[in-house]
């Protein structure tokens, strides 16, 4: 194991290509360096440094030796700013889970401003689907899980408040057979019909899916986006975010349809275990609790194309 002082050392000559110049960016007098080179040497049992030009070079088993110091260094100063912003509160990484209905997109002027902080914390987001998100947070595949949707479930240390309420519309293709049915309509006449849901992605249990009636089909797709394309062009009927689809409502390209059993609004949650409350986490719940944060989140990005 090489000490802080070899390492530099390495680093030192690697870069200057002498000895005195070492010795000078190290604050030592030149015999020091010389004396500390020579017993580098000599502790390896190998030729380092080639000494017979005017500027000091490296011998290959010294380049190598200079490349894994160069290396450790480097290494060394990522776990010494580690170690501190620990020590300060700051946790060394803060793993994000997004229910998949929420956008990343709305987040990324918080993740700059985040940034701006300098506090070294790695993010990580990833994205669940309905008991996937709460599952994620029970299994420590997340500290914080934003957007997850039902009752909050039974998890050691769960704290959570309310990301806000997501509304929702019946919507099919204007050439889908439902549009042009008298309403509302009832659950027979939907059933006949395949669903669009986004998959549950919940590791635990079979999951459920929003809306699908016993016997009707499905059609399983990976994203809210995903499904309100699909009932666009006619691939199945289902529950959209009344806020996403409205433009496409205004145009025509989705129409509303009245049901006789109206699917009742959903509460978004932002939850975390509260016994792991660093100052990354702190920070990210200080702006979700912001209210404008909040509604931009829950309304969405509208779906134009």
């Amino acid at each position: 194991m090489l000490s802080e002082d070899e390492l530099a050392l390495l680093d030192a000559i690697r870069s200057t290509g002498s000895l005195s110049r070492a010795a000078a960016r190290l604050g030592k007098a030149p015999s020091t360096i010389s004396h500390a080179a020579r017993q580098l040497e000599a502790r390896f049992d190998a030729l380092l440094f080639d000494r017979r030009r005017y500027r000091l070079q490296l011998t290959p088993a010294g380049q190598l030796l200079a490349d894994e110091a160069g290396r450790l260094m480097l290494d060394l100063q990522r776990m010494t700013q580690r170690v501190k912003q620990v020590a300060s509160g700051w946790e060394e990484r803060l793993w994000i889970v997004t229910d998949e209905i929420l956008e990343f997109e709305l987040l990324m002027p918080v993740v700059r401003a985040f940034d701006e902080l300098g506090s070294g914390v790695r993010l990580r987001f990833t994205h669940e689907v309905l008991g996937g998100t709460w599952e994620a947070l029970r299994d420590g595949r997340a500290d914080l899980i934003v957007g997850a949707t039902n009752e909050p479930p039974s998890i050691a240390g769960l704290r959570w408040f309310e990301l806000g309420v997501m509304e929702w519309v019946f919507a099919v293709a204007p050439r889908h057979p439902l549009a042009a049915l008298e309403e509302p309509l009832t659950r027979e006449r939907i059933r006949e019909h395949r669903a669009v849901v986004v998959a549950d992605s919940s590791r635990a249990s079979a999951g459920r899916a929003y809306g699908v009636l016993g016997g009707q089909t499905a059609l399983a797709v990976p994203t809210m986006r995903a499904k309100i394309l699909a009932q666009r062009d006619g691939l199945g009927v289902g529950w959209l975010p009344r806020e996403r689809v409205a433009s496409l409502l205004e145009r025509g390209e989705l129409v509303e349809k009245c049901t006789a059993d109206p699917r009742e609004p959903n509460v978004l949650y932002v939850a975390w275990r509260g016994d792991q409350e660093g100052r990354a986490l702190t920070w990210w719940l200080e702006q979700l609790r912001q209210p404008r944060l909040a509604q931009r989140l829950v309304r969405g990005l509208a779906v134009t194309a």
